[in-house]
């Protein structure tokens, strides 16, 4: 199934949890739902779906523990369920790397051959840490990762920058988007004060350029 377009094909979200939620389960029967919902870092109610979700496909059976508590255990199919999510969300995950860690790196290769040195990414998740590994290999210096409202100094060492202009004051030659929550209106933003040749977007972003100018990769836009 091809991604929406603004968003990558990056690994179910979903998937992870659920491997998560089993793997926590199976760790220990001393959870409640909230605990559960903590250690996984979702809502309550969403724990409390899950854990309904996965009752109802016999991969979790509930006890009644004393004070009005309940005790969680995961059944044969359970752990069969686990194993196979864990090596699902594994392979998915080595390939979404491997794919954005290519991309990245010849965009970033032909822009060294144009002598770009410094670059900033924007964004400041795990495909940030993609495109950071990605420069270092091609020979760039990040200068500066773009994330607004982020209140955090800095992102792996480099200096983290509330807008482009700040950036591009540390130097920036190019910015490269890494953002997955909203990658088309961040490259809509910054396409608004950069030529196309200053920024660098994968084609895993599914991002649209913006009419009469170049796509993502440097090639002159088809018209329509």
């Amino acid at each position: 199934m091809n991604a929406p377009a603004g968003k990558p094909a990056e690994p179910s979200q979903d998937a992870a949890t659920m491997a998560a939620l089993l793997d926590a389960i199976g760790a220990s029967d001393e959870h409640t739902q909230r605990s559960l919902a903590g250690r996984l870092g979702i809502a309550l109610g969403l724990a409390n779906a899950l854990l309904k979700r996965c009752v109802s496909k016999g991969l979790v059976k509930i006890q009644a523990a004393p004070a009005r508590r309940y005790a969680y255990y995961l059944t044969p199919k359970g752990f069969a369920e686990k194993s196979r999510l864990v090596a699902e969300y594994l392979s998915v995950s080595l390939s979404f790397f491997r794919r954005a860690r290519g991309q990245y790196e010849e965009a970033f290769t032909k822009a060294a051959s144009r002598g770009v040195r410094k670059v900033a990414i924007a964004g400041a998740g795990e495909l940030a840490e993609i495109a950071l590994l990605s420069a270092s290999a091609a020979g760039l210096s990040v200068v500066a990762v773009i994330a607004p409202g982020r209140n955090v100094a800095d992102f792996h060492g480099r200096p983290v920058c509330a807008d482009l202009r700040a950036a591009l004051k540390l130097g920036a030659e190019l910015v490269a988007i890494a953002d997955t929550a909203a990658p088309q209106t961040v490259y809509d933003a910054m396409a608004k004060d950069l030529p196309p040749g200053q920024l660098v977007v994968p084609p895993l972003l599914h991002v649209t350029p913006k009419a009469g100018g170049r796509n993502t990769d440097g090639t002159k836009e088809r018209a329509a």
